[in-house]
């Protein structure tokens, strides 16, 4: 079922026994817990939602929880969290857990209780005989891995719930300077519809006003500075980050691995891959291989490799070296300009 499916039926009233809310998405889930916790009556809440986590509370005491009676109501809301023992993972210590329990209970649901069980995880261990069990009997809604197309929709959906819009232009920087994390869109949206309060549209000038490049943006602007051989402005983004307390070695992992993106799409474009092939072969959301896609154009095979072998060589240096950071990334950019670079 669709996340959207799931609200719509949720504020109609109709529930089903159990749930399975399944990858990780904070905002996603603090939607569908609440649209789940909108089932009870306020005054009865306090008594009719039992909330269960699994790393620290055992699952016996959530399924006493959901095998008994609502209290002065008509339904009681269970949630259950990091069911660790649905994965391969091995986790140490910790409660023991009743899977036979659990097993048990998802045969025979009560039908006054609505079990959601909230895991955070890429997928579950198909071969355990509860997870089969639970893909048959719970109603799994998949909330991890959105698309672009999909997290561009929440947030212009969430927009005009408010009355606002977003120009193309803003809601492409807004991906972009946010990593296209759904939950960081959603916690930047207030700022910017109070910026925008009188027009009610979302801007591209609001939004590089307002939010803040990540490591990941400042680093794409540093490739890009140092591929085209401006020197003073690489430098600047490169002391403004260490200023910022970011470490040379992180950020160099991260302008490595941006060059390599770039190489590799170039690569692929010359083989005919379209933008879905290449995001599908390296497995790098579509936005990040648009933009690397723009860029890639700019600069000569040459370039990107011996840009990327010498920052290679940079990461040696700063791994088995007491030099200044700063004086490293220096020597590395004359050489790069120079086209020194062995």
């Amino acid at each position: 079922m669709q996340y959207t499916d799931l609200l719509k039926k949720l504020n109609a009233d109709q529930t089903d026994p159990v749930y399975l809310i399944l990858g990780q998405e904070d905002y996603l889930e603090q939607q569908i817990q609440r649209a789940f916790q909108n089932l009870v009556p306020k005054e009865e809440q306090e008594m009719n939602i039992g909330n269960y986590d699994m790393e620290s509370t055992s699952l016996g005491a959530a399924l006493d929880d959901a095998t008994s009676a609502p209290f002065f109501g008509e339904r009681r809301v269970v949630f259950v969290r990091d069911p660790y023992f649905l994965t391969g993972e091995r986790h140490k210590g910790g409660p023991n857990h009743d899977v036979d329990g659990l097993q048990t209970y998802l045969e025979h649901p009560v039908d006054s209780t609505v079990l959601v069980i909230f895991a955070a995880y890429e997928k579950l261990d198909g071969r355990k005989k509860i997870v089969k069990t639970l893909n048959k009997q719970a109603i799994t809604i998949q909330i991890g891995n959105l698309n672009q197309g999909q997290i561009s929709q929440l947030v212009k959906t969430r927009l005009t719930t408010k009355n606002y819009t977003i120009s193309p232009e803003a809601l492409n920087q807004l991906l972009f300077r946010t990593d296209s994390k759904l939950s960081t869109m959603m916690n930047e949206l207030p700022k910017l519809m109070l910026y925008n309060i009188g027009k009610k549209e979302i801007t591209v000038e609001s939004v590089d006003a307002l939010v803040s490049k990540s490591l990941d943006q400042n680093v794409f602007d540093l490739s890009n500075a140092v591929l085209q051989k401006k020197s003073k402005q690489a430098i600047d983004i490169y002391q403004s980050l260490i200023t910022q307390q970011e470490q040379p070695l992180r950020i160099n992992a991260v302008l490595v691995g941006q060059i390599r993106l770039l190489l590799q799409v170039k690569i692929l474009q010359n083989q005919g891959f379209s933008q879905g092939d290449i995001a599908g072969t390296l497995k790098v959301h579509p936005y990040r291989v648009k933009l690397a896609m723009q860029s890639s154009r700019h600069f000569s095979m040459t370039d990107l490799t011996k840009g990327y072998t010498g920052l290679i060589d940079l990461d040696l240096q700063l791994k088995s070296t007491q030099k200044d950071p700063e004086l490293l990334f220096e020597l590395f950019l004359l050489q790069f300009i120079d086209q020194k670079i062995a």
